[in-house]
């Protein structure tokens, strides 16, 4: 049974996740920024040493592919993640993904097996989503799900526009989007959650991905003076907004289904310690592995929203992104716990809370993912890790879907 080179592979993740520190040590590469640019160069560098033919399309997806005279022409197999980060990284997210990929390739090249269809890794832009909405842009844009022109006009958090940024950096790519339309899609991932590692479980299985919801609630009240004003005679955006996060949590804590709502980011006007707050603008992000549960969930919501409204304020709600959940292929799900157990590891099927690459291009084929354990459950954080034993588990397994999948003779 052949393996991966670990030195190689965890070599290669520490260098790239020193790519892109700022002088606080953070580790920060968003989309189409400077460090971006020094992350691809360092991603196509390797891609180029290890002898694979490097296209990139119009949204900034990098490919590397490997292909032949026997196999040109077929749809590949292919893998891959994100080398975007959000602000003060972990150096594993998506990452792994992508370098694991590049290790699979390498590793069956040299072992002298062709392989009956090309092999490529994908690195694709955008898929935090941290400066460029939405997130997962590049892998959508590939299956098709927003046009390519309307994600390059995409403005960001700094008033930059994406096309613009992709052409600055030199990775506004001559390809079209979707060019490379994937035999069978793979994703291998930290799990960025606590299961594997409290249930002391080596391989995740994901055979779904929950469905997305996010939305922008505006609420206008009035401002008036802190001190003077009633109680009974306010028109408090700040109360009302704080009734809506209340409503979300105690809905989804109370809930048997596995449904989360989570308000990550408010902001107040006039924002003083002694107005009463006249506007809040906040996101709501609700998620679950049903469509019924979460359409009602979002239901339930514009049901609260109309009450809120009703007692005398505004309330406004803007659609941010909508994702329904994704059901991976079965079979490919299958064959990822068979070679877990070829290798003496044990595996669980898993849904992933988070939004993955892998949700995207399964619009378009047959895909699955590969968790391995996050220590803690952390990502998003520089202290997210994974114990390296584990990561070449993970890439191990990787191989061996790969090899099955792709019908390799001697």
């Amino acid at each position: 049974m052949i393996a991966i080179d670990a030195p190689r592979l965890l070599g290669r993740i520490r260098e790239l996740g020193a790519v892109g520190r700022d002088g606080e040590g953070r580790l920060i590469r968003l989309a189409a920024s400077d460090t971006d640019r020094l992350g691809r160069d360092l991603f196509i560098g390797w891609l180029r040493q290890a002898g694979l033919d490097v296209a990139i399309d119009r949204i900034g997806n990098i490919f590397g592919v490997w292909q032949s005279a026997d196999n040109a022409g077929k749809a590949p197999l292919l893998i891959g993640s994100h080398i975007d980060t959000v602000i003060d990284a972990g150096i594993y997210d998506g990452c792994y993904g992508v370098l694991a990929g590049l290790e699979v390739i390498e590793t069956l090249k040299a072992s002298g097996l062709s392989p009956s269809r090309p092999l490529a890794v994908a690195a694709f832009t955008n898929e935090e989503g941290v400066r460029f909405s939405p997130d997962m842009m590049g892998s959508l844009v590939y299956a098709g799900g927003i046009d390519v022109e309307a994600a390059l006009a995409a403005v960001g958090t700094d008033g930059s526009t994406l096309g613009q940024e992709l052409a600055r950096i030199g990775y506004a790519g001559d390809r079209e989007p979707g060019f490379l339309k994937p035999h069978i899609y793979l994703e291998l991932h930290i799990e960025q959650g606590p299961v594997l590692e409290r249930e002391g479980i080596p391989i995740g299985a994901v055979e779904s991905l929950q469905g997305i919801s996010w939305q922008r609630i505006t609420i206008d009240g009035v401002a008036n003076h802190a001190g003077t004003t009633p109680m009974s005679m306010r028109r408090d955006a700040g109360y009302a907004a704080a009734r809506v996060v209340t409503f979300l949590h105690d809905r989804a804590a109370a809930s048997n289904s596995p449904t989360v709502a989570t308000v990550g980011t408010m902001r107040f006007e006039p924002n003083a310690i002694n107005v009463i707050p006249s506007r809040a603008v906040f996101t709501v992000d609700l998620r679950d592995p049903d469509e019924q549960r979460l359409q009602a969930e979002e239901a339930a919501l514009a049901v609260f929203l109309e009450q809120l409204a009703a007692d005398g304020i505004a309330v406004t709600v803007e659609r941010l992104a909508r994702f329904e959940p994704v059901v991976f292929d079965r079979q490919v799900v299958e064959l990822i716990e068979a070679a877990a157990r070829k290798r003496g590891l044990v595996s669980r099927r898993m849904t992933s809370g988070a939004g993955h690459d892998a949700q995207m291009i399964a619009r378009i084929a047959p895909a699955a993912m590969i968790f391995v354990p996050s220590a803690g459950g952390i990502s998003h954080n520089p202290r997210e890790h994974t114990e390296d034993a584990e990561l070449v588990a993970g890439a191990n397994i990787l191989l061996d879907v790969v090899t099955e999948l792709a019908e390799f003779e001697g």
